[in-house]
């Protein structure tokens, strides 16, 4: 499984995100879509950076990220997605991407438990 997560301008949820990165041991490829406007985010080598302009209209927006997406992903039929970074129209566009290209999506977090996996 991969996992997919949005890194939007609110730097406040960016230690979310890192702690995904840092602690998920069950992915094997982590892909962040980002605007182009967000700076640069401390990464690692599992990571793959997509870059959308998220200003355009959700449609395309939503063609933009499916098109680049579905290129990194694995194999496999189900994602971990965050989406606790980003806005809600960003966030459509991701989920509808992922669900058009076809994968199931399993929506993970970080908590004080740990990593919860959310279906």
């Amino acid at each position: 499984m991969d996992l997919v997560a949005f890194l939007g301008n609110d730097k406040e949820n960016w230690g979310q995100i890192t702690a995904l990165i840092n602690k998920i041991k069950e992915c094997d490829k982590i892909v962040l879509v980002k605007d182009k406007e967000t700076k640069e985010f401390p990464s690692n080598e599992k990571c793959i950076i997509i870059e959308i302009d998220s200003k355009r209209s959700l449609t395309e927006i939503k063609k933009e990220i499916h098109d680049k997406i579905k290129r990194e992903l694995s194999e496999d039929f189900e994602v971990a997605l965050s989406i606790v970074s980003g806005s809600g129209k960003e966030h459509m566009a991701l989920i509808s991407a992922l669900l058009s290209i076809p994968v199931g999506v399993r929506f993970v977090a970080y908590t004080k438990e740990g990593i919860e996996f959310f279906n």
